[in-house]
């Protein structure tokens, strides 16, 4: 079956200063999405392969984000386009959810969600880890092992490449247990994955990771395909 899943990046509100560089800080205890740290690639200690493919991804500006649009896009063969609509500032977690029957707004750090908002925030893990997975699995690094292979083949290009296995944990979120393998060149730029529901080893879904686009030194990928 065919599937194709595209980001349609709407927009994006960038915070200025009369400062030239601008730093984040990845932290062992701290690596929420609006924390603004000193970059770990600065840091003494070696820099990991899931810090090297955040960077490579734009993780240095990120703390420069005031608020992101975007509207997630799935066409399967046999089935209506599907699309939801975020807009997001990452700063304070509020998420607007569009849609063409209703509107959202809902606080992220609201630990009583009613169920609405929080089938709605399930929703919007999904679309955001598409949007930007390199940042998001940093972002996780607690809650999350990993493995590296130096090379392996890649699922759908069948070229030689890096892969990184991140394996979540059995508890909390919204998807436990899930597992991805991620492939990528000696730029730390992901071109495929593979998605895992439970960590079962048939895959459960393999797309590209393609049409890059850099918006204030962050790279995201508008082109999803499983072939």
């Amino acid at each position: 079956m065919k599937y194709l899943a595209t980001i349609a990046l709407l927009g994006f509100v960038f915070f200025t200063s009369c400062k030239t560089d601008t730093k984040t800080q990845n932290s062992s205890d701290n690596t929420s999405e609006n924390s603004s740290t000193e970059s770990a690639m600065a840091s003494d200690k070696e820099t990991s392969i899931v810090e090297k493919i955040a960077h490579a991804n734009g993780m240095d500006h990120w703390a420069r984000v005031e608020e992101l649009k975007f509207t997630f896009n799935v066409d399967r063969e046999g089935n209506p386009h599907f699309e939801r609509s975020w807009i997001w500032k990452p700063k304070t977690n509020e998420v607007t959810a569009l849609s063409a029957e209703d509107t959202l707004t809902y606080d992220r750090n609201d630990s009583d969600m009613d169920s609405t908002a929080y089938k709605t925030n399930g929703n919007f893990v999904n679309d955001k880890f598409w949007l930007m997975a390199p940042l998001n699995i940093m972002w996780d690094e607690n809650s999350i092992t990993t493995e590296h292979t130096a090379e392996a083949e890649a699922p759908i290009s069948k070229k030689k490449m890096q892969k990184l296995t991140v394996i979540y944990g059995n508890e909390g979120g919204y998807t436990p247990g899930d597992a991805y393998d991620l492939y990528f060149g000696d730029d730390y730029i992901v071109q495929e994955w593979v998605y895992r529901k439970g960590n079962q080893a048939e895959p459960s879904m393999t797309t590209t990771w393609e049409d890059y686009v850099e918006k204030g030194g962050l790279k995201i990928a508008e082109m999803h395909k499983n072939e």
